[in-house]
């Protein structure tokens, strides 16, 4: 535990989304758990856990094997998704082989199972995390090292699972409110500043004046917004922008004023 408490406090005070996810995963990999995926979406519905471009995918394995579960669709068809989608909490991978065995999981999750051990993924966890927001799910899961097998992994797990969940916990919180873990096109300063005043309240002509430029301008900024965002009109523009913590972010300058209503 004296190891953990200053982890957390790292993981807290880290103001980019980097730093947070080498401080607990390199926490993970001192545990035997090398290779670690996250997932994060604000944007869940039955059928789909949205836009790609939206979804936050982290992973410290390979490019190869990044492309193959995340590009290639795997995550999707794994037992421990679909129990994920299912469940909040966390589970060793135990219960996997066992389910295999009884015929219990699908054509498409057998594949993958097969895939995962022709990769030489045989035992893990996985971290569920709960979420206040319908849209929302975020999960972990960390993948045991080679020479790692079930038995050792619950090992791991008997004797560190509280230590565990609350790295992962800090991790996940951390990063869910810090902006660039996506991979969609950032915005422009002024697009940004654009947008902040819309949610202001302001009119276009209001944002002209605040902005020091023409309402074509600004009109301009509000369109290209829109189209990095993949949206249709400035409104949803707005609830993207500010669910993805694109907007009111400290690390952007603060929105300008011209020098006369400045000075007011």
């Amino acid at each position: 535990m004296s190891e953990v408490l200053p982890l957390l406090a790292r993981i807290a005070e880290a103001t980019s989304v980097g730093p947070a996810w080498q401080a607990a995963t390199g926490y993970f990999a001192r545990l035997g758990f090398g290779r670690v995926n996250y997932g994060y979406t604000r944007f869940l519905t039955d059928k789909t856990i949205g836009h790609p471009e939206d979804v936050v995918f982290l992973t410290t394995a390979d490019p190869e094997y990044a492309r193959r579960y995340f590009a290639g669709g795997l995550y999707a068809r794994t037992p421990a998704f679909r129990w994920a989608q299912e469940n909040t909490g966390a589970c060793t991978w135990t219960w996997v082989g066992e389910a295999m065995a009884r015929g219990e999981l699908s054509q498409d999750e057998v594949a993958a199972v097969k895939q995962n051990l022709a990769m030489g993924i045989r035992a893990g966890i996985t971290v569920s995390f709960p979420e206040t927001s319908t849209r929302a799910k975020g999960a972990l899961g960390m993948i045991a090292d080679e020479g790692l097998d079930h038995a050792a992994v619950e090992a791991i797990w008997s004797e560190r699972r509280e230590e565990i969940l609350a790295v992962a916990n800090m991790m996940h919180l951390k990063i869910v409110n810090l902006p660039g873990a996506n991979r969609r096109r950032p915005l422009t300063q002024r697009q940004r500043e654009a947008l902040e005043w819309v949610a202001d309240g302001k009119t276009t002509q209001d944002v002209a004046v605040l902005m020091g430029v023409s309402p074509a301008m600004v009109e301009k900024h509000l369109r290209l917004a829109r189209q990095a965002l993949d949206v249709e009109t400035t409104a949803q523009a707005v609830a993207k922008a500010a669910l993805l913590n694109m907007v009111f972010q400290k690390d952007g300058k603060s929105r300008s004023l011209p020098p006369a209503t400045a000075a007011r």
